[in-house]
């Protein structure tokens, strides 16, 4: 119990209970970890306040106290952002207790959320009411509305609807000092100063706790198509989905983008999947139509465009799904990437964005530059290229040792992060800094936009204590 005096701990247990203090160290190991056990910590305790005013109340006894606090939702991220460092002096702040969906509003198209619900819960909530909820990821079982917000999550809808920036449109926090901000309207234009809510998107906890948030609904779609194309090379995905936005307008949903290594490892390591083509090709794109009317004609457009893409040389091969099954049985190759992947060892997670235009440079020529560093290595490419957000991960070459391998993560990290630069392009599209890539940003991010962001943080929380180390 380092660093926290028993009253102290007898005053957090005093606000959230039984259910909220968890100090046996076996029951806390959950949360001292995240999911690939990539990055592991300790803690003082952890926290699980079941309101927002319980959270107001830890924050204020902590701050007074000087003790740091991790927030933590599902622990589903990539960077370690949600867990605390080795002291053992802090302490972990889980909102996963604060399930409640507070109103729904379908004359206003929205649907007000605590930060710990489920994702999977908030889209099964809206589709009660004829309504959609388009944030969709693989980890969407278990990742919450808080973390999603946290790291400003993308997922595959985000060429049609956006990611969570576009998604909220109010939100409640509890600042560094305990106090909250009711920000929570559901307005659509509110041009009264400063965008305050855009300032903790995106923070992963530095600046304050989301607890609750308003977010935006759509119409459900009521007919979707959905193709799994074959292409010879990236340039030609460029040139597809610059003609199925033409022909398709926002009725194009999804266009991801997978590498043949990519469907290498899903094939091989999760069970049911499949490669739907009897031929191996080196890329191959997802494409997904949806509409809001029964008969839309989207397998008119589907095929005409595949069609005339395959007369221009474009697409190799192609299958369109005629059934809910095949439909689930294409999406699977796309989100089972990342589990495949975790069973070939160590892998190297690089979640970069360039302009749409340059991914097929920026593909070629890092992974020149990648395979001439450590030859052998396995590039797992794979993303949504309507927004130019890569997942560009890295498998150890067979029979490369695993320690080997983690010691050229520096190396390789560079390597991929020079040609990102190059690009113009950003170091992390929908991840996050976290502490994996907190020392990367000083180099790669602008002197003057990290000044800005520092300034933030001291104005916000001087001393310091929201989820420390992240980030900055």
């Amino acid at each position: 119990m380092s660093g926290l005096s028993a009253a102290l701990v007898q005053a957090l247990h005093a606000v959230v209970g039984d259910a909220g203090l968890i100090r046996d160290a076996e029951r806390m190991q959950t949360y001292l970890s995240d999911w690939r056990n990539a990055y592991r910590g300790c803690a003082a305790l952890v926290l699980r306040p079941a309101s927002t005013e319980e959270v107001a109340a830890v924050v204020r006894l902590c701050a007074e106290a000087g003790v740091a606090l991790v927030p933590q939702g599902g622990n589903t991220g990539l960077c370690g952002g949600s867990i605390p460092d080795d002291s053992g002096e802090q302490v972990v702040l889980s909102l996963t207790r604060m399930t409640a969906i507070r109103e729904v509003d379908t004359g206003n198209e929205t649907i007000t959320v605590e930060a710990g619900v489920i994702l999977q819960r908030l889209q099964e909530a809206a589709a009660e009411v004829g309504r959609l909820f388009p944030l969709s990821l693989g980890a969407e079982g278990s990742c919450t509305v808080g973390g999603n917000l946290a790291t400003n999550a993308g997922g595959t809808a985000v060429l049609r609807y956006g990611n969570m920036r576009e998604l909220t449109l109010g939100l409640e926090v509890v600042l560094p000092d305990g106090r909250i901000w009711h920000g929570l309207r559901g307005l659509r234009k509110d041009n009264t100063g400063y965008d305050l809510k855009q300032l903790f998107i995106g923070a992963e906890g530095t600046l304050g706790i989301i607890t609750a948030a308003v977010l935006k609904l759509y119409p459900a779609p009521r007919s979707c198509n959905t193709a799994w194309v074959a292409l010879a090379d990236v340039a030609a995905a460029i040139s597809l989905i610059g003609r199925m936005r033409q022909l398709c307008g926002d009725r194009l949903t999804g266009f991801e983008l997978m590498s043949r290594q990519s469907l290498d490892f899903v094939v091989r390591h999760v069970p049911g999947c499949n490669d739907p083509f009897a031929q191996v090709h080196p890329w191959y794109v997802l494409i997904e139509l949806s509409d809001t009317q029964v008969d839309a004609g989207l397998d008119a457009l589907l095929e005409s465009g595949l069609g005339e893409a395959f007369e221009e040389g474009l697409v190799v091969d192609a299958v369109i799904a005629s059934s809910e099954a095949q439909v689930a049985a294409l999406w699977a190759l796309r989100e089972g990437i990342s589990e495949a992947q975790n069973h070939e060892g160590p892998s190297l997670k690089h979640d970069i964005s360039v302009p749409v235009s340059c991914i097929p440079a920026f593909i070629e020529t890092t992974d020149q530059a990648l395979l001439a560093y450590l030859p052998g290595v396995r590039i797992v490419a794979y993303g949504h290229v309507g927004d130019g957000n890569l997942h560009y991960n890295l498998s150890k070459p067979p029979g490369y040792a695993d320690a080997d391998f983690k010691d050229q993560q520096a190396a390789l990290m560079q390597i991929i992060y020079d040609a990102t630069a190059r690009c113009a392009g950003s170091i992390s599209a929908e991840h996050g800094l976290g502490q994996a890539k907190r020392e990367a940003a000083e180099h790669y991010k602008d002197p003057l936009e990290r000044e800005l962001m520092r300034t933030i943080k001291q104005a916000l929380d001087p001393q310091g204590l929201m989820n420390p180390g992240k980030v900055l």
